[in-house]
């Protein structure tokens, strides 16, 4: 069974996601989803939309922040204070919502980590503050910065140590809980199937990343960590590795065909 160790440095998630033991039947839609499944991890200023109603208070609140962030001396130092103060605050909320899954992480140790966090949303906004369409509220757009940063770090805490596996734990724990035979035996031809093309139309390392990410559960960033690649690449990959699988399955006549432009080549 191949599997990736646990690197030296902090490895990457929160243990919420399990293996696929838990969930008693594969999930062929979410093998072969000819979705793109792509979250840049950045916030998404359109699904904040505020109402025309709100939106020249929302505006000048807007411009206030950004000016401040792009003036000098004291009223920048300023802004950037209530700034880290806000994603702190955000970066506590998102700790608080994650504190189950980090068994045996110390309190200190996860207040460390959502000030990293913190730290860093402050650095990535102040990058892209070109970026902000204005939208949205400023601050529910920095909001999102912080809460992302926290999730991943907390992600790779929880990960940390914890080996990370390229190969289906089990296919016979994965077994069909229908009590239609009829629905059993195409239940068993499928998996068959998806066994095979996983095998077979696949490569080495779409393989891996595909039984990694939807399989085995574990988050996109713990295994590009693992890998030493980028979240970029592990979707990538996953989106070839589903579009190669779906048409494999579409050729056994077990799919529909595959008919997005997008998916072409």
């Amino acid at each position: 069974m191949t599997r990736v160790p646990a690197g030296s440095r902090e490895q990457e998630r929160t243990g919420a996601e399990t293996p696929v033991q838990g969930k008693g039947r594969i999930d062929v839609d979410e093998l072969t989803s000819q979705e793109p499944d792509i979250d840049d991890g950045l916030p998404d200023c359109d699904a904040d939309a505020f109402p025309d109603t709100q939106r020249a208070g929302t505006q000048a609140e807007n411009a206030r922040w950004l000016a401040g962030l792009r003036s000098d001396g004291d009223r920048h130092e300023d802004s950037i204070r209530k700034l880290h103060a806000l994603l702190l605050r955000a970066a506590r909320f998102e700790a608080a919502r994650r504190r189950p899954s980090l068994n045996g992480v110390a309190v200190q140790e996860v207040d460390h980590l959502t000030m990293q966090a913190a730290n860093d949303a402050l650095v990535a906004i102040l990058a892209r503050l070109d970026t902000f369409r204005g939208e949205s509220r400023f601050t529910t757009w920095a909001y999102k910065f912080a809460l992302y940063e926290t999730s991943v770090k907390l992600r790779r805490r929880a990960w940390q140590g914890r080996e990370v596996s390229l190969e289906p734990e089990s296919w016979d724990l994965l077994p069909n809980t229908t009590d239609n035979p009829q629905q059993e035996a195409e239940y068993g031809e499928l998996l068959a199937a998806v066994q095979d093309g996983i095998s077979s139309a696949l490569t080495p390392h779409q393989r891996h990343v595909l039984v990694a990410l939807t399989l085995n559960g574990v988050p996109i960033d713990v295994l590009a960590d693992r890998l030493s690649t980028t979240r970029g690449a592990m979707y990538k990959t996953l989106h070839d590795a589903r579009r190669k699988l779906r048409a494999d399955l579409a050729a056994r006549g077990l799919a529909p065909p595959v008919t997005s432009s997008k998916d072409s080549p």
